[in-house]
């Protein structure tokens, strides 16, 4: 029987962890979290994706004491600078351009009409585009899909862990401070029995939750689980990472700005902006990375720059005898599509889901180790798909990352969408079709014909459709808050 699980670490992973356990079983399993306030968690993953908003509900917090206590601001889009060649832009939203016909999606029916002369492009009928240009943002109750605004936030990750460990120990979560010393095996079966902390205190466990980040204490040091490298497709290796100011406006986007050898996120926040710069350390120094961020920053830095070093890949079982590996110690993506803090998130679901109430059993295990992996390689392929096909020839770094080898799974999913746009999801891919489009679009991949389907209607009748589209699309914008005034306003409740 599972009567108690014991979080090895703090931050976002650890506390995302506690509180979910504790508020989804908290009144038959004993919750202990153990950190060291010692121990400097990485503490950069700003940016999130529209699923937070189900875990954060899901724990019952509500959307404006969220908002107060993590500085947050809104996120409709990534905006792209630079991807596909240096001076283009283009944006992935979290909305969805224009509207579907059955059987026949909507950026077919405007590749027909492009066809036709039609100068618009797919944004121009996106809602979450509309507003993250004009800055503006609401949340609006009404029964139109099209004017749907899927959004996801910037927060402070440091701020939102604090958030939840007040949170989770109202629900009875024990937090015990304290730096690991020595852990124990259990002879016969090599589960985790216990971890002795350097004060001489014993934890007892049945379950354990390694979230000590690239330290992967259990995961790895103890169980020797192995991992996984996928650096020969995603080749940056490290990050550095600073605090700046806020901007005067705060915009409802993150940027991903490519350099010579690889990319610099901005997240603005209520209080600061979040900036880093990920790169290849065989294209680029150290030096070089801290030089080319700091004088790239669009407000005056506040405090030092942080190098970060990582190994892109995953753990090779997530669940290992057990040991569940949760965050940093499961595996490492670059934060290009802002998932760190979603893979969080469904590994917690997924033990939720999965949680071993009479004794570990090895098909569960088997199974939340299969959809680990699927996971981890669906967002790999995503994120690969950003650096195969730009276009730049300015640099060694571009130049070998377009002509590298890619998975079989992403490479026919790219000659699939060249022939007629079609776009195939699968099963439980984070991303949905739309997302996989914009990307595509965005970094020159162009579909050679439409689909028939979207010949079942006369010329004149596919302009008007369009038309009234973007019309729909348009219309509230002008009537919407500026996107400070919505945070300002919805702190106040």
């Amino acid at each position: 029987m599972i009567k108690k699980v014991v979080v090895l670490g703090g931050g976002t992973a650890g506390w995302m962890s506690a509180s979910l356990l504790k508020k989804m079983l908290g009144e038959k399993l004993e919750v202990e979290l153990v950190e060291s306030d010692t121990i400097r968690t990485v503490g950069v993953g700003e940016a999130t994706i529209p699923p937070i908003k189900l875990f954060n509900s899901a724990l019952g917090i509500s959307e404006p004491e969220f908002i107060r206590e993590t500085k947050a601001t809104i996120k409709l889009a990534i905006k792209f600078d630079n991807w596909k060649n240096v001076g283009d832009s283009y944006y992935h939203t979290f909305g969805a351009a224009g509207k579907s016909m059955a059987f026949c999606h909507f950026h077919q029916l405007l590749k027909r009409s492009q066809e036709l002369g039609n100068k618009a492009s797919l944004w121009d009928y996106d809602l979450n585009y509309l507003c993250c240009e004009a800055g503006k943002f609401a949340q609006m109750n009404t029964p139109e899909p099209m004017l749907e605004m899927p959004n996801a936030y910037h927060f402070d990750a440091t701020l939102y862990a604090a958030f939840l460990r007040k949170f989770s120990e109202k629900l009875g979560v024990r937090r015990t401070e304290g730096v690991v010393k020595d852990v124990t095996q259990c002879t016969d079966t090599g589960f985790i029995k216990s971890l002795k902390l350097e004060s001489g205190k014993i934890i007892e466990g049945d379950l354990f939750i390694d979230c000590s980040g690239l330290a992967a204490i259990l995961i790895q040091k103890k169980l020797n689980t192995g991992y996984e490298d996928w650096n020969h497709w995603l080749r940056c290796d490290r990050a550095i990472a600073v605090p700046s100011e806020r901007f005067e406006n705060t915009v409802p986007y993150t940027r991903s700005i490519a350099h010579s050898s690889g990319w610099q996120w901005r997240i603005p926040l209520q209080h600061r902006n979040g900036n880093g710069l990920v790169y290849s350390s065989t294209h680029c120094s150290d030096d070089e990375a801290r030089d080319l961020l700091m004088s790239n920053l669009d407000s005056k830095a506040i405090g030092e720059p942080r190098l970060i070093k990582f190994q892109t890949g995953r753990r090779r079982k997530q669940w290992n005898k057990n040991v569940i590996a949760i965050g940093l110690s499961s595996g490492f993506l670059e934060p290009l599509e802002s998932t760190s803090i979603h893979l969080i998130q469904s590994a917690v679901v997924r033990l939720v889901h999965l949680f071993p109430h009479r004794g570990i059993n090895d098909a569960m295990v088997e199974e939340y180790n299969r959809q680990s992996q699927i996971e981890f390689e669906q967002v790999r392929d995503f994120i690969i798909l950003h650096y195969k096909v730009n276009e730049r020839t300015d640099s060694r770094f571009w130049r070998e990352v377009r002509d590298m080898e890619i998975p079989d799974s992403l490479a026919q999913k790219i000659e699939i969408f060249k022939e007629n746009g079609s776009l195939f999801r699968d099963q439980n891919d984070l991303f949905i079709e739309g997302s996989w489009l914009q990307v595509m679009l965005g970094q020159g991949i162009e579909q050679k014909d439409y689909h028939p389907l979207a010949d079942n209607m006369t010329e004149e009748k596919l302009m008007s459709m369009l038309n009234k589209i973007k019309d729909i699309k348009n219309e509230p914008v002008s009537h919407l808050p500026s996107h400070d005034e919505y945070i300002k306003n919805i702190s106040r409740l």
